[in-house]
Parts: C-alpha cells; structure tokens; sequence
C-alpha cells in the first residue's frame, strides 16, 4: 500500500498580505515559516520515505528541502513542473479584496464554486485544467514507488493540492471545496494500491504545529 503524504509550502508574505499567489508569483517565506518546516519534518522522522517531489515554484522548493532536512534520511527530491500552482492570470498578486471589486463572480466561484468557475476572463486556469495535468504527475509518481509500504512525499501548493487531492478521491467538481482548505505546512495522506483509486487517511493535519492557526492561513 502506498502513501502519499502531501504538504503544502511555508507561509510567505503574500499569504499574510492576503494576496493572490499562483503560478506566476512567489514572495518570500515568512521568518516563522521555516520553524514550521522543521516541526513538519519531526513529526514525519519515524516515517521512512523513499522519495519527495516538489513543485519547482520557490515557496514549494525551499519548504521541500528543508523538511527533507529535519527527517534525517537520505530521500531524493525531484522538481516536477506539473506539481506547480494554479495559473491566475490577472488576479496574480491582487489583494483579495481587490479580485472582489473587479472579478466578484470568478472570486466567488473559485472559493465556492468550483464547477462555476470560468477562468477565461482572467486569463488562468480552470479547476479542470489543473486537476488533468496534476494527475499524471501523480499516476507517474505511484509507478514509480510501486513496492509495498512505499511512502513519499509531495510538496505543492494550496488550491491545486486541494483541487488533486479531492479528484483523486472523485469528489464531485462541485464539492471540491467541502472540506475546507489546507494550512501552511499541513499534511493530508492518501494511500492507494493500483494509482487509480485513492483512500483519505488524514486531511490537513497540523497537530505537530505550535503556532496558532489565523485566517491567512488556509486555502
């Protein structure tokens, strides 16, 4: 049986800032970050792993290797283009109360709707989009760790790992936002024995964290 342990990167400044962050952006890790990444990396030691790859995004990358650090294993890392981050178009880098003016719809959508979002008139990617080129990604992930009691690790980014995450698990395009966002440094776990069908073990954990959760948190 395999698992997947996925993580989304440190907190970064545009995260605080409440700001779109996509594909196209990348703003600096906050200080306190880093701190999370070693606590994420204690609480993963005991857990042998054979693998991590990471989106090549710098947010992703860094959380990637420090983590890989703090488990005190010698476990590969590989950049995968496909693991990166919504593409926004023209909400990148916008405040959130700014997108609200000037998209509301495809701001609602996004955050409630995913079946309703058109991202045609900003430019970006639909929920869809990012689940069909992530899912390659992963089916290649899981032939490629295909012994029994595999784990590996993923390192992503907020709202394409929630959107991955539940198509994998086949959730509806319409619930995708059900079960609330990821935090910073979270863990969620899947596990699967053929890479077509996946099980939830753990969804956005951060038991190991000794910050308190704030609203700019999750995604």
């Amino acid at each position: 049986m395999l698992k997947l342990y996925f993580i989304r990167h440190g907190k970064t400044q545009w995260n605080l800032e409440g700001r779109f962050q996509g594909a196209g952006g990348d703003s600096p890790l906050l200080p306190e970050s880093y701190q999370q990444m070693v606590q994420v990396g204690q609480f993963l030691k005991d857990t042998p792993f054979t693998h991590a790859y990471a989106s090549p995004i710098k947010r992703a990358r860094v959380t990637a290797q420090h983590v890989i650090k703090e488990l005190g294993q010698q476990v590969p890392l590989t950049l995968v283009s496909r693991l990166e981050e919504f593409h926004l178009g023209q909400m990148e880098g916008m405040a959130f109360d700014d997108v609200s003016k000037q998209f509301p719809a495809e701001l609602d959508a996004f955050r409630n709707h995913p079946d309703q979002y058109d991202a045609a008139k900003i430019g970006g990617e639909t929920f869809t989009q990012v689940i069909d080129r992530m899912t390659p990604a992963i089916q290649k992930i899981v032939a490629a760790n295909a012994a029994p009691q595999d784990n590996v690790l993923i390192f992503s980014h907020g709202a394409a790992l929630n959107a991955e995450i539940n198509g994998l698990l086949g959730t509806p395009l319409a619930d995708l936002r059900k079960r609330g966002g990821l935090r910073n440094t979270s863990v969620t776990i899947l596990e699967t024995q053929d890479g077509q069908h996946y099980d939830l073990v753990d969804w956005n954990d951060t038991s190991f964290l000794t910050a308190k959760p704030t609203a700019t948190d999750a995604i």
